[in-house]
């Protein structure tokens, strides 16, 4: 893999993570989970995991390293909606 493809898909894998960090602060600090897709948590989250596995098959670290990252945002985001579920 050249330098090039590492830089991109590094700079990729932070974009994306990162762009979880703001819904996972709202949803913590207003426990509003109203206008969150359980289906779509799940989905994602799976996804995530799975990308995250395939990272560790491929040994390729900015796969590895956002789709964990991610993972545990999501994972994050989901137990917060599953609580306002099932514990309201």
């Amino acid at each position: 893999m050249s330098v090039l493809n590492t830089c991109i898909g590094s700079v990729a894998a932070v974009c994306t993570t990162l762009a979880f960090v703001p819904q996972v602060i709202q949803s913590w600090r207003t426990r509003d989970l109203s206008g969150i897709s359980l289906p779509m948590y799940l989905i994602f989250t799976t996804g995530v995991v799975l990308w995250f596995i395939y990272g560790i098959l491929i040994q390729d670290w900015p796969v590895i390293i956002a789709n964990a990252i991610t993972a545990i945002l999501a994972s994050t985001v989901l137990l917060l909606k599953l609580k306002s579920i099932f514990i309201i």
